[in-house]
């Protein structure tokens, strides 16, 4: 399968909705108001501008790739996660394989302590923004202290004339271990309904697709208890594997962080619509190790210090519509 300058096919009715994690993705400057540090020329990862441009171009030779064997043209829309700033997601849709296809970009700052946001990149040929903000995320410990961390971005726009809601989310790790952590990402998933219901109170029969690295698995509380609902499918679930697949692997088992729920009425056919019709986790060859112990596991960036080189230590996810 070849991923390189392939011609796009705008004939095509099959629209990719795609969400990756890029690991880090910082430019080689200090910011003295977040912790990049150790991705600066000095730092501990000695992160420089050849390995910068090395990563921009692999991201971008993958985001290209994403469901393009079925659709037959690069993403319509892309969530991203571990984007430091504006800039390194401008730099990223001016690279080799993502600068023909006009991609623009929406980012927003975010209070991350670690100084790293969410962001949104789309073809104007295909989508069109009508509206963009971000939700913040409140989540506090046991003695009232605020965890600073990533908002919710949400775009309303429309996807080749349809009206859709898009969230793009990456919600508070596990690094404090996943059941003492576990609350917030349930506030997460309250604070995705307390957007959906605004919607709804002012729009009739809306469209939503809710994505990001949940940092919970299609089965955890906060996704099947929380924030699945009745109006809500998660193709996500039929495709986690723990022994064999999933979006990031830790200590030789699956996870499935990474995730793109949608509202049911993508489910209906109607004209002038898109119905679902296929997800899917993006973990072609090329995106992971290819021999030694970690065979089949994403082709990271970084481990630890060590530096790899590759693309990220998340698989990109998917899902498709079909536009009636």
């Amino acid at each position: 399968m070849k991923h390189f300058y392939f011609k796009e096919k705008d004939k095509t009715n099959i629209h990719t909705v795609a969400f990756y994690n890029l690991e880090n993705l910082f430019d080689t400057e200090n910011d003295p108001l977040t912790l990049d540090d150790d991705f600066t020329p000095r730092g501990f990862k000695n992160w420089n501008k050849k390995r910068y441009e090395k990563k921009l171009y692999k991201l971008g030779k993958a985001i290209s790739s994403v469901g393009y064997h079925k659709a037959h043209k690069s993403p319509a829309v892309v969530g991203l996660a571990e984007i430091e700033n504006k800039k390194v997601i401008q730099d990223l849709v001016n690279s080799r394989h993502l600068k023909e296809k006009d991609f623009d970009i929406i980012h927003y700052e975010s209070p991350d302590e670690r100084g790293i946001d969410t962001g949104f990149i789309y073809q104007k040929r295909h989508f069109e923004v009508l509206k963009s903000e971000v939700e913040p995320l409140l989540v506090y410990d046991e003695l009232g202290v605020r965890d600073y961390t990533r908002d919710i971005l949400h775009v309303t726009g429309v996807l080749n004339n349809e009206p859709v809601h898009i969230l793009v989310n990456h919600w508070p790790s596990r690094r404090d271990g996943a059941e003492l952590t576990s609350y917030k990402r349930i506030e997460a998933a309250k604070t995705v309904h307390q957007i959906i219901e605004r919607v709804k109170a002012v729009e009739a029969n809306p469209s939503f697709i809710i994505m990001g690295d949940f940092n919970d698995d299609p089965f955890s509380e906060s996704i099947k208890q929380h924030l699945v609902t009745p109006e809500l499918y998660n193709p996500m679930e039929k495709l986690l594997n723990p022994y064999k697949r999933g979006s990031l692997n830790h200590k030789f088992n699956w996870n499935l962080f990474d995730q793109i729920i949608f509202s049911t009425n993508f489910f209906d056919i109607e004209e002038d619509t898109h119905a679902f019709a296929h997800a899917d986790i993006f973990d072609e060859k090329f995106l992971a190790e290819w021999k030694g112990k970690y065979k089949g596991n994403p082709f990271r960036t970084y481990a630890g210090r060590k530096y790899l080189g590759g693309y990220s230590d998340h698989f990109p996810v998917y899902i498709q519509l079909k536009k009636y």
